[in-house]
């Protein structure tokens, strides 16, 4: 028996068909599982009978907990209710469509047992998104260097990796990149898929795109904005050098060649004030960056100090 709770969060929205069959499931799981559990529901601003669904099962369940919000906020600030009322030291994101059945929990959290930090899965079985899929984790794995199959999945993750990892909307998805940047150990493990048993899939063709940029700017996030100044200043003095470098040509070309052109006055303005201007976006930068590390060493040092405190009072 595994010494630590684990808190498995499920955001739903318009999933009351399966509520209640996803609760027995759980239910039955925890009977066999080598760790204590709770599951956690976020109605994100789900139109049917969801929330009633959840609360009827909160009085039958002593070990669900559940936050509602009036509006569909997505994924991600789902998630955050959840970790926020989450008492678990092992969180696992796990979707209420039943898509993937809770008996597969404990294979997701052996991993963490196993000294790793996040346990991410990776789907087994047939889906109607597969070449999706398949484009946009090859693009992930050559983007980020990680060598993980999919990140789009279900995961399980110690509850400091989520303290130490600053989530924007929709960055639920790059979790795994954003915690391997941190030094956090990554596994995976294989997770069969099901079809749904009810209800509709909430994927837009619009996540796409919306899914690319996002990884882009995760990508600049953990690397560009880590030294800016090095990036853009490198990026001005080379602008720079080149401007210099057309500059003597037209001095050459000028008054050794007898021959002139005023499209070498433009190139030289046009190199030179960009070089400047890359030059003051990396000051900009760095500055924001300073204010972002203050900050995260702030918000690392209250969480350690609350901690401490939740500490004492359980030991009293």
């Amino acid at each position: 028996m595994h010494d630590f709770v684990v808190s498995t969060i499920v955001p739903a929205k318009d999933e009351e068909g399966n509520i209640d069959e996803f609760c027995r499931l759980y239910a039955e799981m925890l009977t066999k599982a080598p760790f204590k559990g709770e599951l956690v529901f976020v109605d994100d601003g789900s139109t049917d009978g969801t929330l009633a669904k959840i609360k009827a099962n909160a009085g039958k369940y002593p070990f669900i907990r559940y936050q509602s919000h009036q509006r569909n906020r997505g994924l991600t600030e789902a998630l955050q209710s959840g970790f926020a009322i989450a008492s678990g030291s092992v969180y696992v994101f796990y979707p209420a469509d039943l898509q993937y059945l809770p008996e597969d929990i404990p294979n997701l959290v052996a991993p963490i047992a196993d000294g790793a930090d996040i346990s991410t899965g990776w789907k087994q079985g047939k889906y109607t998104k597969r070449f999706v899929s398949k484009v946009y984790n090859a693009m992930s794995q050559r983007i980020f260097g990680l060598k993980v199959h999919d990140l789009n999945s279900v995961k399980a993750f110690r509850r400091e990796v989520v303290e130490h990892i600053f989530l924007r909307r929709d960055w639920h998805r790059y979790l795994v990149p954003l915690a391997a940047n941190e030094g956090y150990r990554v596994e995976e493990v294989k997770i069969p898929l099901y079809d749904r048993r009810w209800g509709a899939t909430k994927f837009s063709v619009w996540r796409i795109p919306v899914g690319v940029l996002d990884m882009l700017a995760v990508k600049f996030q953990i690397t560009f904005l880590r030294k800016p100044l090095l990036y853009f200043g490198g990026a001005g003095v080379i602008s720079i050098c080149l401007g210099v470098l057309v500059g003597l040509w037209s001095l050459y070309e000028r008054f050794i060649l007898g021959t002139g052109s005023r499209v070498w006055l433009f190139l030289i303005l046009l190199l030179i004030g960009l070089g400047m201007g890359l030059f003051i976006m990396g000051f900009m930068a760095e500055g924001q960056t300073a204010l972002k590390e203050e900050v995260t060493d702030l918000r690392r040092k209250t969480q350690a100090m609350l901690d401490e405190i939740k500490r004492r009072n359980v030991g009293q």
